[in-house]
């Protein structure tokens, strides 16, 4: 029987899709049809934090659980933290990198960009860290599909815009990069470049199937840095960066909470064992609380949490740019 895959309608949406497909019907022989499904997210132009968490996920959701698709692939980072009771993450194949990247004219670095230049970015967590750098650097909202973005700075509209390495990767557009950010500099969203395969929780064939795609360490990774944003939401509404790294056993956990100016940060890290992934990252979150975290936002201006920008999964061509 064929199974029915919802993705969005996006070039990039549907490539993730597409690849995961794939690899479904190399692990099951079962043919995978891909069914668009157009989410809020889609038909706003308003910027991602008004809209709220879940805007481009929630639509695939109310679809399978209408029994309209079998399965979806959402970039992670997309996902609201608390569970639904009857869908369940079946995978979580392995994660593309996971760091921003710079796109600039004339092939500019980020420490080559003249002060007053002009960078295209949504993310407040990006826009704290650009402005944290001390460059001078001037950001501007941008929303809208992948190539939109990438003509705004080939037109010269922008100096450069700041986006996830995954995306311009999985559409086949790495070389368009003209800096990949160290972390250091600009330390990723919670969970950027990693996917998740939802499907319905009593599914039990399907859910076994979908397992055959799942990678434990980026799991573990990405259960390291959601577990830290599940617990910062519930105290702090600054913008908020994670990373994750896995070695043998372990998990090495960098977080971070920033003011919106950029002014104030604060840094911590934990170490400790996969089986504890998501405890990592809530005891971290209360280092960071306990160091001042929830007072940032009113440093910088009361700001929500997460990511406010999905760049990996984009909007679809013809809605909000």
């Amino acid at each position: 029987m064929k199974l029915r895959l919802g993705t969005r309608g996006s070039a990039l949406a549907k490539a993730q899709s597409q690849m995961i497909a794939d690899a479904v019907t190399a692990a099951t022989g079962r043919t995978v049809e891909l069914v668009e499904i157009v989410t809020p997210g889609d038909r706003s132009a308003a910027p991602v934090q008004r809209l709220g968490v879940g805007v481009f996920v929630s639509a695939l959701r109310d679809a399978l659980q209408a029994k309209e698709i079998d399965f979806a692939v959402h970039s992670y980072k997309d996902l609201p933290t608390a569970p639904v009771d009857d869908l369940i993450i079946a995978a979580v194949p392995e994660r593309a990198d996971p760091r921003d990247v710079l796109v600039a004219r004339d092939g500019l670095t980020l420490a080559e960009l003249p002060p007053s230049s002009v960078v295209g970015t949504g993310a407040l967590r990006r826009i704290a860290q650009l402005q944290a750098l001390g460059l001078g650097l001037r950001t501007t909202p941008i929303r809208g599909n992948v190539d939109s973005r990438l003509r705004r700075v080939a037109s010269g509209e922008l100096d450069a815009i700041v986006l996830a390495k995954a995306g311009l990767d999985r559409l086949g557009r790495s070389a368009e990069a003209t800096e990949a950010l160290d972390p250091m500099l600009m330390l990723p969203a919670p969970a950027q470049g990693a996917l998740a395969v939802e499907c319905r929780a009593d599914d039990n064939d399907l859910v076994e199937a979908l397992s055959a795609l799942d990678h434990p360490a980026t799991r573990a990774a990405v259960a390291a840095e959601r577990g830290l944003l599940a617990q910062l939401e519930a105290g702090c509404s600054a913008p908020i960066a994670g990373l994750a790294e896995i070695s043998e056993d372990e998990i090495y956990l960098r977080g971070a909470v920033f003011s919106e100016d950029g002014r104030h940060a604060i840094r911590l890290s934990r170490t400790g064992t996969i089986a504890d992934a998501d405890q990592i990252g809530r005891l971290l979150a209360a280092d960071l609380l306990a160091a001042g975290a929830d007072r940032l936002f009113s440093v910088g201006g009361g700001v929500p949490s997460g990511d406010g920008e999905t760049d990996e999964n984009d909007a679809v061509p013809g809605s909000a740019q």
